[in-house]
């Protein structure tokens, strides 16, 4: 990866890719960003837009449209193409309209001698991470989709609103696919070192007196964070803002050479007893994309609540390409 400038292809510009560009440019996260839409004309509006903003930034940001053979040189090639879920539509729903359009983005990519890490954000994103490895070639170390990040950070939020703890000092994961069947280890949720588990009924400090941390309003939390995007849907048509900030961190853990634990979509080679499929997992990112998967110790019950996430990702990739 080059140092002296950092490089980042964006391929799609909606919603979800612009909010993402937008949080690029004002956390100064690249020097160059490339905006690469089957619509020319938005793509060039898109940069008209941001740059016009560049006198108030923070950075100096080179941002411009351009085409699948300004991914050459790109450090990150960023994926938000793809057909938009419609009220009430399930990820999985979407596979099979995304996967068309997939196929003629990677390949394209690819030829153009990209050689940097794929990141990918179009739902379902897990079967469309692992598509995106398999049509590009690449090692699956360099290919990773949003995963879980945002609702781990959804959960992290709704957890310290309730324990009334900044949520970065909140440690849990959501872990599966990014969809109906992911699911909360509870078993490695922590308030900094203390397992939130282990204050359920009691009473903390700073809590109105009469209230107690229930495990019922731990179970309503997971499912909060499980209906937020179709409750957003439902609202605003999209979710955009909180996955373009997830998509942004991700991007500095790879490009700042982080080492930083994020559950992003990963290939698991055996871990947690899965092969060959791309889920949302904690792991270590840097500057090679996953440098290893964290194998958390799981209970019986949560070894089976992934085994079924699992699952379901399997069936709903088989005979999709």
């Amino acid at each position: 990866m080059r140092i002296d400038k950092r490089k980042i292809a964006l391929i799609g510009c909606g919603m979800v890719g612009m909010s993402y560009a937008y949080c690029l440019l004002n956390q100064n996260v690249c020097d160059e960003l490339v905006l690469i839409d089957l619509n020319e004309k938005k793509a060039l509006g898109e940069a008209m837009d941001l740059n016009h903003g560049l006198a108030f930034a923070a950075s100096n940001m080179e941002i411009y449209p351009g085409n699948y053979s300004d991914c050459q040189d790109a450090d990150m090639v960023v994926i938000c193409a793809g057909v938009a879920q419609k009220p009430g539509e399930s990820r999985l729903d979407l596979l099979k309209r995304n996967a068309q359009v997939f196929r003629s983005i990677v390949e394209p990519v690819t030829r153009s001698g990209f050689n940097g890490i794929f990141l990918v954000a179009t739902n379902p994103v897990d079967v469309m991470t692992r598509i995106t490895c398999i049509l590009s070639g690449f090692n699956p170390r360099r290919v990773l989709g949003t995963g879980t990040a945002l609702d781990t950070a959804r959960l992290r939020y709704l957890l310290g609103e309730y324990l009334h703890v900044d949520p970065r000092n909140v440690h849990a994961y959501v872990m599966g696919e990014h969809g109906d069947s992911e699911f909360v280890p509870w078993s490695q949720a922590m308030v900094a070192t203390r397992p939130i588990m282990e204050l359920c009924g009691k009473r903390e400090p700073g809590r109105e007196e009469e209230e107690e941390i229930s495990k019922e309003r731990l179970w309503e939390i997971a499912g909060q964070v499980k209906g937020a995007a179709y409750q957003i849907i439902e609202a605003k048509q999209a979710t955009y803002y909180g996955i373009g900030m997830a998509m942004t961190r991700i991007t500095k853990a790879v490009l700042g050479d982080e080492n930083s634990v994020l559950t992003v979509s990963a290939m698991l080679r055996g871990e947690y007893g899965q092969r060959d499929l791309f889920t949302g997992v904690p792991c270590v990112i840097n500057g090679n994309g996953v440098r290893r998967v964290m194998e958390m110790p799981l209970t019986g019950e949560e070894e089976e609540q992934f085994a079924s996430s699992c699952r379901t990702l399997e069936e709903s990739f088989q005979g999709v390409l």
